[in-house]
């Protein structure tokens, strides 16, 4: 140990034994915690800050291991060379310095608890004014417990089931010392080659809206201050999923209208919720960059939209306004950002660095930072720090068994996110006994690709993969044949003729196939949106057998499926399922479950329809009915569809739908008309059915889209049952965000459909006058 360190190694140890004593007395021991209790003593406590201490109340950073002794620490890092040794030796104390002296005002993606709980003792006991620090991650769909991927979540359809997972991530995180995530997600994605479309809930504004309400919901629960509460921090704002031709990062080229009218709802939705922690994106709009965005920060989110707490920026955000091209340094960022409304830096550390001097200066005005220290520190205290800082330092709480409803849960998101796209010949379900299987593919014994992008924290227990879950559903488990036949990305020496004998020998061929969890998530746009080579190869050649051939796609945003892949008999969608995922999908091939799940985006006929989605503007050269014919609106070659639409899946039932009727012919525009259609299930089992409402607005001021869901209803269906289903159309339904940025309601003809996905259904029409 270094003489210039600032804490020896006793002072280490000392800190051990007192931090839990600490954190009983801290109370006690600062007089601010009994003091703060509403805006103006938020107020009062604002006038007796430095500029120092208001600047590290706005700068946030990841913590460090702060609690371990350094021959401990050592001990478990002992690939660290003795100089990277010794330098992150000296970063901890000087972190911890930092934290007495008021310099950060939130730590991030904590290590362990015990430096948690050191951290917010020096923070509460030791520093000056005592505010306490808050600790935040990005736990976007589990910690001890993973749960399916956002977008899988979402095409259960089951706004539902996202709040009862966000809730047990909250339990389970906020346990762990966390006082909020980087979560949820509500990017509205319409181009698949962008990789965070694995994170939200895909194309559509009403389904996206209404997993982001559900998921703040659930990771605040009943009230944001309760020991297992974590403040939801609704990212990114905005529009980071228009990315220029799904390139991450990129400046996002849409209307000032388009902004209003898609990707601002789920925000709004998310803030009705009770979200009072936003994050900046990382794009422009309009050239201008999020972070340093004024009009977009102040004008929309807060003059607008009423938003009243904290914005942070994402990763560095508010420093890249540098690299943009639009701030000429560091400083002129820093000033530029927290002028736009960004009241918190990620890591980057130019708020406490520049802050100071440049209101000193003249360059900024002061009350700008007390602005943003006001939001701060009015977070801080519906989060319940105020009131006890250590609400979420519990180690009794965080050592304690996961309840075991949180694995039952895993297994039933996961159940209810799998989407049968196709199943010729009723292939699906397979039989448990009689019939010999092949399990094919890099996915089949898989163990790494389970639980699919931001799963960086250890689970509780290993996630289930598909071949173990099958041999404990099987009667006889020696009828499955696992055969990897290809890696994920290359080809195995061997491997396709083992594949192809395996084949030959199976009643029926499982193929297991798809994205590894690196091809998907943040940074990972791709040109190409279908399966490597290596496995097209691989499906071709195991179906030049013959053989029945299931599909299990594992994926994290819409594919273009070719060749065998494509004309597989039967096709599941299975995405990262996370803990239960092997479980989940051999309830549903093997049929202990009807599957229910639908598609949160379009499947495209080819990477190049990028961006498609289904709520499209039709142009004034459509190409109907599939048609391809010259000076028509479609690629060359393809008909301007998809493959598999938005809403589109399967049950093991027969569903029908009869046409779709209309209460009335005319409605007012301050009246209501009901919409309705029976709906059948011919088959010998019982389903779900996801009911979906559309419209189409003829004429309008806007040309509005081919279709646009307005509700949806998941019902159930008996063996031979038919159900009348309906849904009620009002204004709030049928206006539309006119060129003004405003909602409007015009007269004229819609259309209407009951149906079962975006492309389905037997229309019909009334007029509202």
């Amino acid at each position: 140990m270094q003489q210039h360190h600032t804490f020896s190694l006793e002072r280490r140890r000392f800190l051990i034994s007192s931090a839990i004593v600490g954190a009983v007395t801290a109370l006690a021991s600062n007089p601010i915690m009994a003091s703060i209790g509403n805006s103006a003593k938020i107020d009062k406590l604002i006038k007796r800050m430095t500029l120092e201490e208001k600047a590290g109340q706005l700068h946030l950073e990841p913590v460090l291991s702060t609690m371990m002794a350094d021959s401990d620490f050592a001990k478990q890092n002992p690939w660290m060379p003795p100089t990277t040794l010794e330098k992150t030796l000296a970063a901890m104390d000087v972190q911890l310095e930092n934290v007495r002296k008021g310099n950060i005002g939130m730590l991030t993606t904590p290590m362990d608890l015990d430096s948690l709980i050191n951290a917010q003792t020096v923070a509460v006991n030791e520093s000056r004014l005592g505010i306490p620090l808050m600790f935040g991650a990005d736990l976007i769909h589990g910690f001890r417990t993973v749960f399916p991927v956002p977008i899988a979540e979402a095409a259960s359809f089951e706004p539902e089931i996202a709040r009862r997972t966000a809730r047990a991530v909250a339990i389970e995180g906020s346990a762990a010392g966390h006082d909020m995530t980087y979560a949820p997600m509500v990017d509205i994605a319409r181009d698949q080659r962008w990789g965070r479309v694995v994170e939200g809930a895909g194309e559509d504004v009403l389904l996206g809206s209404l997993f982001a309400a559900a998921r703040v919901r659930g990771f605040q629960g009943d009230k944001r201050g309760a020991s297992d509460s974590m403040l939801a921090c609704v990212k990114h704002f905005a529009a980071y999923g228009a990315a220029e031709s799904g390139l991450d990062y990129a400046g996002s080229p849409i209307t000032e209208r388009m902004l209003h009218e898609v990707y601002l709802p789920p925000f709004q939705a998310a803030f009705d919720a009770g979200a009072i922690l936003t994050m900046a994106s990382f794009n422009t709009i309009d050239g201008v960059p999020a972070s340093g965005n004024k009009h977009l920060l102040t004008t929309i989110l807060r003059d607008k939209m009423g938003f009243k707490g904290a914005v942070m920026s994402d990763y560095e955000s508010e420093r890249e306004l540098v690299a943009h091209g639009f701030a000429s340094d560091n400083r002129d960022a820093a000033r530029l950002a927290l002028s736009a409304g960004c009241d918190i830096g990620m890591v980057s550390g130019i708020f406490p660095k520049y802050l100071p001097d440049l209101v000193r200066s003249g360059e900024l005005d002061e009350a700008l930072v007390d602005q943003a220290v006001r939001r701060v520190l009015y977070v801080k205290q519906e989060a319940g720090l105020f009131d006890d800082p250590f609400i979420r330092l519990n180690k009794a709480r965080n050592n304690a068994p996961l309840p075991k409803a949180h694995r039952e849960l895993a297994r039933e998101s996961a159940v209810k996110s799998i989407v049968l796209l196709k199943n010729d010949n009723a292939l699906l379900p397979l039989p448990k006994s009689g019939k010999k299987i092949a399990l094919i593919g890099p996915f089949g014994a898989d163990t790494k690709n389970l639980n699919g992008a931001w799963s960086p924290f250890s689970a509780e227990t290993p996630s289930v993969p598909v071949d173990v879950a099958f041999r404990m559903v099987l009667q006889d488990p020696n009828l499955l044949k696992v055969v990897a036949g290809s890696d994920i990305e290359a080809p195995i020496v061997g491997g396709i003729e083992a594949a192809v004998a395996a084949a030959k020998a199976a009643d029926v061929v499982v193929l297991a196939l798809g994205e590894s969890e690196k091809m998907t998530g943040e940074s990972t746009s791709r040109t190409e949106i279908t399966l490597p080579p290596a496995q097209v190869a691989l499906a071709e050649a195991v179906a030049a057998t013959g053989k029945p051939v299931v599909v299990l796609l594992r994926n994290g945003r819409a594919l273009a499926l070719e060749g065998a892949v494509r004309d597989a008999s039967s096709i599941v969608l299975t995405w990262y399922l996370g803990t239960e995922m092997g479980n989940a999908v051999a309830d549903v091939v093997f049929g202990d479950v009807s599957p229910a799940g639908r598609l949160p985006m379009s499947f495209p006929i080819a990477s190049g329809q990028q961006p498609y989605y289904y709520a499209r503007e039709n142009s004034g050269r459509p190409a109907l009915n599939g048609s391809t014919g010259m000076f028509k609106s479609h690629f060359t070659g393809i008909p301007d569809e998809a493959l598999y639409s938005f809403g589109h899946g399967l049950t093991y039932g027969k569903v029908s739908y009869a046409e779709t009727r209309c209460s009335v012919d005319k409605v007012a525009k301050n009246g209501q008309i009901t919409v309705s259609a029976q709906v059948s299930n011919s088959g010998n089992r019982a389903i779900e059915e996801v009911v979906q409402l559309y419209i189409h607005d003829q004429t309008a001021s806007v040309v509005q889209p081919r279709r646009k869901l307005v509700d949806f209803r998941k019902v159930k269906l008996a063996a031979g049952e038919t159900l009348n289903v309906s849904f009620t159309l009002g204004a709030d339904k049928l206006s539309f965000i006119g060129q003004d940025t405003k909602p409007v309601l015009e007269s004229g003809l819609f259309d209407v459909w009951v149906a079962p996905s975006a492309t389905a259904g037997e229309g019909s029409s009334f007029a509202l006058i």
